[in-house]
C-alpha cells in the first residue's frame, strides 16, 4: 500500500491537533488499535479513538484540549494513567505507552512505563497492534511490527506474542478472539485456537459483566452462531452458558432419536439475526429451548418428550440472568415471556385457528405479539422446502387472523370494560373474592367470544354473573 492511503485515515483535523500538541511537548504520539484496524477494513470511521503517547498520555490530553475549541473538559483517570476527551461526537482516549506483567491468580497487571514496541507487544491481536504516526515527521506512517496488515488481508486472528501468554495474562482475550472472529468473519489461527482450549479455565477470573459485554457483541453480529460454535469447540461454553452446552448431543433409544437442540438453537439465532436488531429478542432465541435438557424423557409408546420445557426454560432464564449479573428488570421479563410462549403460535399454525385461541394469544403476549411471531418464524429450521413453505404460510394465516381479531375485539393490552369499583358500586360490595370472580368471568367471556369487548355487553354480563353468585343489585 502507498503512504497516501494511510493519510486518508487521518483527514479529520483532530489528528493534526494531537500531532501538534505532541510535538510541542516533545512526545511521540500514535493512533492505535480499533480505529486503525477499521480504516484498513473499510468499516467506516470509528467514533472511539485510542491515542498512545510515549510519555504522559494525561499531559498530552490536556495540551490537545487547549488547542481544540468545542472539546469537553479532560476526564483524568490517574490510577490507570489515562485521560478521556470528547470532541464533536468522538471519544478520544489518551494513554502513556506501557508494558505489563501479570501474576497467575489475577488479571490485573503490574503496569510500568514502556516504549511503543512494548505497548504493541501487550495488545491482544496483531490487527489491533497497528499504529499510525501523528507527529510531523511520521504523520500517517504505519507501524506494523507483527504483520497485522497481512493478517487483515488473510482474515486471520493472531496474537502478537505466544498465544498461551496472551490468553493466560488476560483471559478476556479468549472471548475477544471469538467475538472478533464472529464480527469480522475471521479465522482464529490454529495455535491460538488450541491455546484458548488449554487456558479455558482461566475465564473464571473474569467478571461476569465483562463476559456479558462480549456475549452481547456476539449476539449483535450478523451470524452469532460462529461465536457460540467457537465457544463450544474451545470448551469455553460450559463455563459461561452451561444451559446451552447441556442441549448438545443426540440420544437414541430403540431406534428413536431426537434432534440436536444445541445446533438447532444456533440456527434459530442466525435466522432471527436476519430479521431483528433487538438484542433481547436475540437472547430469547438463544435461550428458547434451554428447558429441553432438564425435561427430556423417553417413553416407549411416544418416544422422546420435553414436557413443559417452555415453563421450565422461563424459570431458568431468571437464574441465568442473575448468575451473569444481567439486568433483572423488564428486559429479563421480556426474555422469560418469549421463552414461556415460544411454542404457542406454532401450535396455532398447525391446527385450525379459532378466534378464541387467537384472542388468548394476543391477550397473553400483549404488546410483544409481533416479537413472539418473529421468534417462532425463526424457529423453523426444517431443511424440507415443502415443509418450510407450509409452516411460513401457516404463520401468515396466524398473522392475518391476529389482525382481524385485533381490529374487531381490541384485545392487545386488554383493560376490563367494567372496573372493580363499578362492580363494588353496583352490588354494594366491599373488597371481596366475588369481585375477582366477576372480573375473571368477564375476561373469559370476551376471550371466548361469548360477548364483545365493550362496556354495554360486559355490564349486562356482570349483572347476570352477580345474580348467579346471589348478589343483589344496588338500586
Amino acid at each position: 500500500m502507498k503512504s497516501e492511503k494511510y493519510l486518508e485515515a487521518l483527514t479529520h483535523p483532530v489528528f493534526k491537533s494531537i500531532g501538534a500538541a505532541a510535538d510541542e511537548l516533545g512526545l511521540e504520539a500514535y493512533v492505535i488499535g480499533g480505529y486503525v484496524r477499521d480504516f484498513f477494513l473499510k468499516r467506516g470511521s470509528a467514533k472511539d479513538i485510542d491515542v498512545v503517547a510515549v510519555g504522559s498520555g494525561i499531559a498530552l490530553a490536556k495540551a490537545v484540549a487547549k488547542l481544540l475549541k468545542g472539546s469537553s473538559d479532560v476526564k483524568v483517570f490517574k490510577n490507570f494513567g489515562t485521560a478521556m476527551l470528547n470532541y464533536k461526537g468522538m471519544e478520544i482516549e489518551f494513554v502513556g505507552a506501557r508494558k505489563e506483567s501479570y501474576t497467575r491468580d489475577s488479571r490485573k497487571p503490574i503496569v510500568e512505563d514502556g516504549s511503543l514496541q512494548e505497548d504493541q507487544d501487550r495488545r491482544d491481536f496483531t490487527i489491533n497492534a497497528l499504529a499510525l504516526g501523528l507527529n510531523a515527521h511520521n504523520f500517517g506512517i504505519v507501524l506494523d511490527p507483527f504483520k497485522g496488515l497481512a493478517d487483515l488481508q488473510k482474515g486471520i486472528l493472531r496474537t502478537p506474542l505466544e498465544p498461551g501468554i496472551t490468553y493466560s495474562d488476560d483471559p478476556l482475550r479468549m472471548m475477544r478472539a471469538i467475538r472478533f472472529a464472529t464480527q469480522l468473519n475471521f479465522e482464529i489461527e490454529l495455535s491460538s485456537l488450541q491455546a484458548i482450549s488449554e487456558h479455558k479455565e482461566r475465564i473464571k477470573i473474569i467478571s461476569e459483566e465483562r463476559i456479558v459485554d462480549e456475549l452481547h457483541k456476539i449476539l449483535n453480529s450478523e451470524q452469532p452462531s460462529i461465536g457460540f460454535a467457537l465457544m463450544h469447540k474451545t470448551g469455553l461454553l460450559p463455563y459461561i452458558l452451561p444451559e446451552l452446552k447441556a442441549l448438545q448431543g443426540i440420544e437414541e433409544i430403540e431406534g428413536q432419536r431426537h434432534k440436536d437442540n444445541f445446533w438447532h438453537t444456533l440456527e434459530v439465532v442466525d435466522n432471527i439475526a436476519k430479521t431483528t436488531d433487538n438484542l433481547w429478542l436475540r437472547w430469547a432465541a438463544l435461550l428458547h429451548d434451554i428447558g429441553k435438557a432438564p425435561t427430556k424423557k423417553f417413553h416407549k409408546k411416544i418416544g422422546w418428550t420435553f414436557h413443559a420445557h417452555e415453563f421450565v426454560g422461563s424459570k431458568m432464564v431468571y437464574k441465568l440472568f442473575k448468575r451473569l449479573r444481567m439486568p433483572l428488570n423488564d428486559k429479563m421479563k421480556f426474555v422469560q415471556k418469549m421463552v414461556l410462549m415460544s411454542s404457542r403460535p406454532i401450535i396455532l399454525s398447525e391446527d385450525h385457528v379459532t378466534d378464541s385461541a387467537v384472542r388468548r394469544l394476543v391477550f397473553d403476549a400483549g404488546e410483544h405479539v409481533e416479537d413472539l411471531l418473529t421468534l417462532c418464524e425463526a424457529d423453523i429450521t426444517t431443511k424440507n422446502p415443502k415443509k418450510q413453505r407450509r409452516y411460513l404460510n401457516n404463520f401468515k394465516l396466524v398473522r392475518q387472523k391476529i389482525k382481524e381479531v385485533e381490529e374487531r375485539d381490541r384485545i392487545r393490552n386488554f383493560q376490563p370494560p367494567v372496573s372493580g369499583e363499578e362492580i363494588m358500586e353496583t352490588f354494594n360490595l366491599k373488597p371481596s373474592k366475588e369481585i375477582g370472580i366477576i372480573k375473571e368471568a368477564i375476561k373469559e367471556a370476551i376471550l371466548e367470544g361469548e360477548i364483545p369487548n365493550d362496556k354495554v355487553a360486559a355490564f349486562a354480563f356482570m349483572l347476570t354473573k352477580g345474580k348467579e353468585l346471589g348478589l343483589e343489585q344496588n338500586n
